[in-house]
């Protein structure tokens, strides 16, 4: 494709997709907006505007040398990371930047956008290289997205009024799909991203891994699953953790997945829809990479590598729940559409055993756009997939996500692996 077919192509994508993160924030108030209940969350103004100073810093001021900045401080409230732009704002303090208000920043997303617009528009102004620069900075907006959501969640649910950022309807009963092994019997594989389509620097280069034969499990693990692991003392065994796990278990006091708790004897957790009882038959959410090892160890199990997850996936079409379908949980496993694994893609992320590491040959990009992905290649573990509240257009098996292994807040869950010698079924 062109340079200018293309510019034409990302105008109308760039219009659809900051149309999207607005939207996510039409059920806010302007209060909701601005609160932060962690350090490691956002506030949904925050995120807006840090989009928006990803264009006007990577694009506009690089690309037109007549730009003017929106607001000259901005450059420093709304950078992230990047050292290689300047300084930035106390990350675990943005909930205290009561100005900009909401109006403030929807007026510097207009201004930024109309620019964008403009440089787009005009034919032949960007080059390829340019236009690489702002289908990152879209991937980029849409992984905000998503941390919109799940900020949200975790602000809202810290108010004893459990409010409802988005009523969502109870799914109707379906057949519940039995847990079943994929067999799949290793050797020399390819991985990381190949193609011509978009990827992030850390999906590659595409390289050979060696795999000893394996099996992966048809479906994430359910609730009623992840319950009868509670009820057989799983958060009491030291056995089934490791060993920085266990300590994080017992320095937070968990007992339960986060956003779970028992009422009338029966287990509920807070959703975006408010607060549900447990279905039984959807897959676990917001456990921690040490909750997901230890329920593998109790099962017999172990969770899979990223390498043999993005093999299984190979072929699996990017279908499933999504943020497009609005429902922003979990569904219960469909129907079986195709021969390979169930939920590869869409309602949680799956926990692998692999840490967030360079591929042989990676080597971020030069300057400050470097800093995407690279410098956080420690201490972080990879999950893959996606979730119910991941934009669809968004994902592909080679993408890889990371967090530190104690994270819960985020959508993330449990997909089951074992060595091909195991036999017998899953007994939960």
């Amino acid at each position: 494709m062109n340079a200018v077919a293309r510019s034409e192509l990302l105008a109308r994508r760039a219009r659809a997709v900051r149309n999207v993160t607005v939207r996510l924030c039409d059920t806010l108030s302007p209060e909701d907006c601005a609160a932060q209940s962690m350090p490691d969350a956002s506030p949904a103004k925050w995120h807006l505007a840090h989009t928006t100073w990803f264009f006007e810093t990577f694009v506009l001021k690089r690309e037109a040398s007549d730009y003017a900045s929106f607001h000259p401080r901005f450059e420093y409230l709304f950078n992230s990371y990047y050292n290689a732009v300047g300084e930035q704002y106390s990350r675990p303090d943005r909930g205290l930047l009561t100005r900009p208000d909401w109006d403030e920043v929807l007026d510097y997303r207009a201004h930024v956008d109309a620019e964008l617009t403009a440089l787009l528009e005009e034919p032949g102004r960007l080059t390829n290289a340019s236009l690489d620069v702002i289908e990152l900075g879209l991937h980029h907006e849409q992984q905000h997205q998503e941390l919109l959501l799940t900020d949200v969640k975790h602000l809202l649910s810290h108010n004893p009024l459990a409010p409802v950022y988005r009523p969502s309807k109870e799914p109707a009963d379906v057949a519940i799909q039995s847990l079943a092994w994929h067999a799949l019997p290793g050797g020399l594989v390819e991985t990381g991203h190949a193609g011509a389509g978009f990827a992030f620097d850390n999906e590659g280069p595409r390289h050979r891994v060696h795999l000893e034969p394996f099996e992966l499990a048809s479906r994430p693990i359910r609730n009623g699953e992840f319950a009868a692991f509670l009820d057989a003392g799983g958060y009491d065994e030291p056995s089934y953790w490791l060993s920085e796990g266990w300590a994080r278990k017992e320095e937070e006091g968990w007992a339960a997945p986060l956003y779970w708790e028992k009422r009338d004897g029966r287990w509920h957790h807070f959703s975006l829809g408010g607060i549900v009882p447990v279905r039984s038959e959807e897959p676990v959410c917001h456990v921690s990479l040490f909750e997901a090892d230890a329920f593998a160890r109790w099962a017999g199990c172990r969770l899979p590598t990223e390498a043999e997850w993005e093999h299984a996936a190979d072929g699996v079409p990017v279908e499933g729940n999504f943020l497009e379908g609005g429902r922003f949980r979990p569904e219960v496993a469909p129907r079986a559409m195709h021969p390979g694994p169930l939920q590869m893609f869409g309602d949680v992320w799956e926990w692998t055993a692999s840490a967030y590491a360079a591929y042989p040959g990676f080597a971020p990009a030069t300057g400050a756009l470097g800093e995407y992905n690279g410098k956080f290649m420690s201490s972080q573990v990879v999950l893959k997939g996606g979730s119910c509240v991941s934009p669809r257009s968004h994902l592909r098996a080679s993408y890889r996500n990371f967090f530190p292994p104690d994270a819960r807040w985020q959508f993330s869950g449990i997909r089951l692996a074992r060595n091909a010698t195991r036999a017998g079924d899953l007994s939960v």
